[in-house]
């Protein structure tokens, strides 16, 4: 079967849809469907940034900048919930029993947005040991790294840890995965490859 993307609903893409429709090089359920996707996701939302939450935020920024190559754009600092411009957010967001913590502002090398927090009162609890897939919500980050093998040494050279195997699920076009975790536990998974490069034409 033939796909054509159009990936903006102005009037050059009416207009060729029209045409398309005329000629009956598609069939018209295939126009309608087209043009109801197109009414329904015409521009997918970005994704702005990421949080991590750390014990301990001097030694996260140094993995996170070392190991991951992340850069600061901001920070670091500290928020407190008397703060007289956020603290009312914070508590908001956190709960009443929010006192303090630190963040740092950090970028990867696609303007992904990384934000590290240490909350400081209260504190964070106990490291994660595996991947808790049954409690639901965020499962983990990704990062994309040609050389799998060579990050992952990184990792676990630098007290995180190895989580599976690396699995190539797509020998053809060489495409592994790996999990692993950085040394507070948060769960991080490695792609050789892009997003797109994994998941198109499959």
């Amino acid at each position: 079967m033939t796909y054509l993307v159009i990936k903006k609903l102005d009037l050059i893409s009416l207009t060729l849809i029209k045409t398309i429709w005329r000629s009956n090089l598609f069939s018209r359920r295939w126009v309608e469907i087209s043009l109801i996707n197109m009414e329904s996701n015409q521009s997918p939302t970005s994704i702005n940034h990421i949080a991590i939450s750390v014990p301990d935020l001097d030694t996260g920024i140094n993995w996170y900048q070392e190991v991951m190559g992340f850069t600061i754009v901001r920070g670091p600092a500290e928020l407190r919930y008397d703060d007289i411009y956020v603290g009312k957010a914070l508590q908001n967001i956190f709960g009443s029993r929010f006192k303090r913590l630190r963040i740092v502002w950090m970028t990867s090398a696609n303007n992904i947005g990384i934000e590290l927090f240490q909350f400081i009162q209260p504190e964070q609890l106990a490291h994660k040991k595996q991947v808790e897939y049954w409690h639901g919500g965020v499962i983990h980050i990704a990062v994309t790294e040609r050389n799998i093998e060579a990050l992952l040494e990184k990792v676990t050279k630098t007290g995180g840890r190895q989580l599976s195997n690396i699995w190539e699920l797509d020998p053809k076009n060489h495409h592994k995965l790996v999990f692993c975790s950085d040394p507070f536990g948060n769960i991080i998974e490695i792609y050789s490859h892009s997003f797109e490069q994994f998941h198109s034409n499959r």
